[in-house]
């Protein structure tokens, strides 16, 4: 694989900042990936699964959140959720523009949390969801679910978790994800944590997976 392709070219535009993915002869699909709380599109996890998405025909804009354009090191304030959730927005539409058939909006943990609750207030944002290692819960904090929106997702989405995740089991993501009216599929990555080992697994049951559940 040329080295453009495993690490992707530089992207800036309208206030997004990342590295694309392009398939040599382009893609009609794309995928918008994000980062967790305490790391940067640059995330080993980030890089192994837009790699694979791209040989795969599928192009991937993986970009840093506003929080993390403002503040190179550090986890995001509350406050700046809505901003970051804009950040998505305008790249989901910066990708729409080099892949015009389908999108998809994704992210590992904090950033697929955003991800998904902009899907549920947006549903027209995207075609379909990709959550990496979705934060159920807080650590040791099974009471505290990050689920209201759920009810509210109008589009298919695919979670990927490991079965040692301590932001929640898979059991408990799986009765989780019955709130949401949306066609889901859980993938559970057997002993694996929050990190998804990052990415050292099965990645096309990923991509099979996700474009199954888009009709694909």
């Amino acid at each position: 694989m040329p080295q453009e392709l495993k690490t992707g070219v530089p992207f800036e535009k309208d206030g997004v900042r990342g590295f694309l993915h392009m398939p040599p002869r382009g893609g009609e699909r794309g995928l918008v990936l994000t980062h967790g709380a305490g790391s940067n599109c640059g995330a080993p996890l980030l890089v192994a699964v837009a790699n694979a998405f791209c040989d795969d025909g599928i192009g991937v804009l993986r970009c840093d959140l506003p929080f993390r354009q403002k503040r190179p090191k550090g986890p995001p304030f509350p406050a700046m959720s809505a901003a970051d959730r804009e950040g998505l927005r305008s790249a989901a539409q910066a990708l729409r523009a080099l892949t015009p058939s389908r999108i998809y909006l994704g992210g590992h943990s904090y950033g697929g949390r955003q991800a998904s609750i902009l899907a549920a207030d947006e549903p027209k944002v995207a075609d379909a969801l990709l959550l990496l290692s979705y934060p159920l819960h807080p650590p040791n904090k099974p009471d505290q679910l990050r689920t209201e929106h759920f009810s509210k997702i109008r589009i298919p989405a695919v979670f990927v978790h490991g079965t040692a995740d301590p932001f929640g089991t898979a059991a408990e993501l799986e009765l989780a994800v019955g709130a949401i009216p949306a066609p889901t599929r859980l993938l559970p990555i057997e002993g694996v944590g929050h990190d998804l080992k990052n990415g050292r697994f099965n990645l096309q049951a990923i991509i099979e997976t996700l474009l199954e559940m888009d009709g694909d």
